[in-house]
């Protein structure tokens, strides 16, 4: 049986598929290609060169260079990104999910992870032995930071360059699908992180075959621009949406996390987000099963998750900073640089009962106005991804600290609360939930010293606008960067740190055992405040979520009578009829009468 190869590359005369290894003869074999007037070349290779089922490296000459290439569409890079590529077959895996029919985002609890850094080995086999930590937590689905290949050892997966194939130190293809098949036997649904805004400045071998990126100038933060509407951009869009594909039906995944959909530069009269929204949902119906699409974007435009048929992409769901920025600067008091604007009681009220922070508001940060008001007649407050933590929040800190660095216990508990018992779908960043000691740094592996070099500079400069000390950024190419920033899993026993996991395991099961905590509609929300004596009461269809920020004990107006409290982060904290009483830095969740 033939085998057959095919590669785009519009921009050469002549394609030579190169095979190396595992041949039936163990010889270096070379094979010219033939093309076709849209760009596509093939070439099929004989049971005589490759025996059937037998993996092979291979790589593509293009015109007459000296380096063949990796296909821009390799499964696995055993050797790295710059070296050839090897076959797999994603069928080959003998999965064990048959009766698995996925997770719904609303109503779930989300935890962030990454591979490299969530267990002292590094790896998803590694990972799978803490699946069930995971599920006592009351985790629903997890969240994987890009594993795409990338050059070097570990990065935090958003310089990938192969964007089919995964990294080979976490386990390569077939770890992946071991971990996501033994994530459904946990009752675990998984999103994965995907970087389709840029590629890394390492590896990147795709302008060399066709028209990848915008050539007129047209660029974002990390380099040129994706050509999503350009000259041959059909093909460029085609390689985004087969690779979403991949994900979803070749490694079972429940959804995709979309990094920086802000920095997607499309004018096409169909955005690339609802073409993306339209085959997840095709495919969503062929298989049965929900599937998921979380967008980072720094726009505040509910456009991105209004429902098509309401005229929005369709997406699921889309992460709000503007929920983190109000409950970081509330417990920690930073004003700086994107923080200044908030902070206050009424901006939590705002954001709670709104969605949005900035929704046509004035941004001092950015020096103009930013966001757009949600429609609470077709948006639903699930659709928010909520969280006191994240991995650019904590490791986009000079020095990678997390918020538990500068609050007491106290504080904590009161952020959790918050975070979990808010109307958006909460997200957790690994090791939260005990407020872990190790930091998450900005780490990378450039094997150019020069690109290193110029890395560790771009960091510096990055935080000198937000007035950090750049004396206590650590260099991100020295391993121990790496090292540090590795979980400390004996850390959950300790006191302290166990007490805060206790909290997080009780405030999961009651976000389960109420209703009103899972109820997603806006117009069932409502907040009272008072930011003199920094106190916030947010109402969940007659449950109430009682805060103290303040460094006293405030009797605080609950506007109606009260029922028994279900959760208090302090014994002292009591209930009298349509009061509730909190000492400093406390909160506590209280039942409706009856």
């Amino acid at each position: 049986m033939s085998r057959p190869f095919r590669v785009w590359a519009p921009r050469a005369d002549t394609v030579t598929l190169v095979l190396d290894g595992a041949t039936v003869d163990g010889a270096r074999h070379e094979v010219p290609m033939t093309g076709s007037a849209d760009g596509w070349w093939a070439a099929q290779v004989g049971a005589d060169v490759v025996a059937d089922g037998a993996e092979v490296d291979y790589g593509f000459r293009l015109d007459d260079a000296d380096t063949v290439l990796p296909d821009p569409r390799s499964r696995r890079q055993p050797a790295g990104v710059h070296q050839l590529s090897r076959t797999y077959d994603p069928a080959a895996h003998a999965w064990q999910d048959t009766a698995w029919t996925g997770r719904q985002l609303a109503g779930g609890l989300i935890y962030e992870m990454h591979i490299g850094t969530f267990t002292p080995q590094g790896t998803f086999d590694a990972a799978i032995d803490k699946l069930d930590h995971l599920v006592g937590l009351g985790v629903t689905l997890v969240e994987i930071l890009p594993v795409n290949a990338f050059n070097g050892e570990h990065n935090w997966g958003y310089d990938g360059v192969l964007w089919f194939a995964v990294q080979e130190q976490y386990g390569g293809p077939a770890g992946y699908q071991r971990f996501v098949d033994a994530c459904h036997a946990a009752g675990l649904g998984v999103i994965q992180d995907v970087v389709y805004n840029h590629l890394g400045a390492s590896g990147n071998y795709l302008p060399s075959y066709g028209p990848y990126l915008h050539d007129d100038g047209r660029g974002n933060t990390w380099g040129d621009s994706v050509n999503l509407d350009g000259p041959d951009s059909g093909e460029v869009r085609r390689f985004i949406l087969d690779n979403v594909t991949m994900w979803l039906r070749d490694h079972h995944v429940d959804g995709l996390r979309l990094d920086a959909v802000h920095a997607l530069q499309d004018h096409s009269a169909v955005h690339l987000l609802e073409e993306m929204a339209q085959e997840v949902a095709a495919l969503s119906a062929h298989l049965g099963r929900p599937l998921t699409l979380i967008a980072e974007s720094d726009l505040n435009d509910p456009k991105l998750i209004t429902p098509r048929e309401a005229g929005g992409y369709g997406l699921t769901a889309q992460w709000n900073d503007d929920f983190h920025h109000v409950l970081h600067v509330a417990l920690t008091g930073e004003t700086v640089g994107y923080y200044s604007d908030f902070g206050s009681m009424e901006a939590i009220a705002k954001v709670v009962t709104e969605g949005f922070f900035h929704n046509g508001t004035w941004s001092s940060f950015r020096g103009r106005k930013h966001g757009r008001r949600i429609d609470p007649s077709t948006l639903q407050a699930w659709r928010f991804v909520g969280y006191l933590q994240d991995h650019d929040q904590i490791g986009n800190r000079a020095a990678g600290d997390r918020i538990s660095d500068k609050l007491t216990s106290s504080d904590l508990f009161v952020g959790a609360v918050l975070v979990l018992t808010g109307p958006f779908t909460p997200m957790l960043f690994m090791g939260e939930e005990w407020a872990a000691s190790t930091p998450w740094q900005f780490f990378t592996s450039h094997p150019e010293p020069e690109l290193g070099e110029a890395t560790a500079k771009g960091r510096l400069a990055e935080f000198a606008e937000m007035g950090w000390d750049p004396d206590t950024v650590p260099n991100p190419q020295d391993p121990e960067t790496f090292t540090r920033s590795k979980l400390n899993w004996s850390e959950t026993t300790e006191p302290g740190h166990a007490d805060l996991l206790d909290l997080y395991r009780r405030l999961a099961a009651l976000r389960r055992a109420r209703p009103e905590l899972t109820d997603p509609r806006f117009t069932e929300v409502s907040a009272q405040w008072d930011d003199d004596q920094r106190w916030l009461v947010i109402d969940r269809s007659g449950v109430r979520i009682a805060v103290n920020l303040s460094t006293s004990t405030r009797t605080v107006p609950l506007r109606a009578p009260a029922g028994d409290l279900l959760l208090a982060t302090d014994d002292a904290i009591s209930v009298q009829g349509s009061s509730v009483t909190l000492p400093a830095n406390t909160a506590a969740v209280i039942a409706p009468v009856g």
